[in-house]
């Protein structure tokens, strides 16, 4: 049996030139990380704006301070009934270019009318307006829940790219039907209005272009 042959001091050579540049391979890559990370650290300060966090959204108070702000654009923004009936009738698409502003829910229309109440249930209510289509439904939420996203689309002035997240752009939305409810149906005998004639003033999203679900930010018993 014949005894193992040593390895030559040429491939011993190789062998421990191989495990240096490994190593040297390691170190430089843990270099670059380590250079990368300090690169990409900020040293914030205790006053600096960023340690306080993303502040809370508050409903309430959004809700109180921009209500005024939606109902005034609403009523600058808002079309006569009969008018915007036969737009949309005549061009969908061209109606919602001239007189709505685009959600994610569709175009969102605001519009006056003057009508007679007719049935309700849950607190919406039909309104017959005249010179509108027979076969267009025209209905008012009153309360006592009000819901979608109408006042706070109506206008344009708010964005989801303003929000922290998803939940607070919704209850934006929720704190301004909540504060239509204090500011304008706090006034009105809602249980009431069937056989009333009644002026308003709102927005809808087109949805059904058959049927109109109206979100008031102005309503007067007539």
């Amino acid at each position: 049996m014949s005894a193992p042959t040593a390895p030559s001091p040429a491939a011993t050579t190789r062998r421990r030139l191989s495990r240096k540049a490994k190593r040297g391979i390691t170190v430089g890559v843990i270099a670059v990380v380590l250079v990368g990370m300090a690169l990409g650290t900020r040293v914030v300060s205790a006053d600096d704006p960023l340690a306080a966090g993303v502040e809370e959204f508050d409903a309430e108070t959004f809700g109180a301070e921009q209500f005024e702000v939606v109902q005034e654009g609403a009523i600058d923004r808002a079309v006569d009934a009969t008018v915007l009936a036969a737009a949309i009738a005549e061009d969908a698409e061209a109606a919602a270019a001239q007189y709505s502003v685009e959600s994610s829910g569709g175009p969102v229309y605001s519009v006056n009318l003057t009508g007679v109440v007719g049935e309700g249930q849950s607190g919406i209510y039909e309104v017959q307006v005249e010179g509108l289509p027979d076969d267009l439904l025209v209905r008012v939420q009153t309360g006592p829940a009000i819901n979608g996203t109408e006042l706070r689309d109506a206008t344009g002035t708010f964005e989801f790219g303003q929000f922290t997240n998803q939940i607070a752009y919704q209850n934006a939305a929720a704190a301004l039907n909540d504060e239509l409810k204090l500011q304008v149906l706090a006034d009105v005998d809602t249980t009431g209005l069937t056989g009333a004639t009644i002026s308003l003033t709102g927005a809808f999203t087109l949805v059904n272009p058959a049927a109109w679900l109206i979100t008031p930010v102005e309503l007067e018993i007539r």
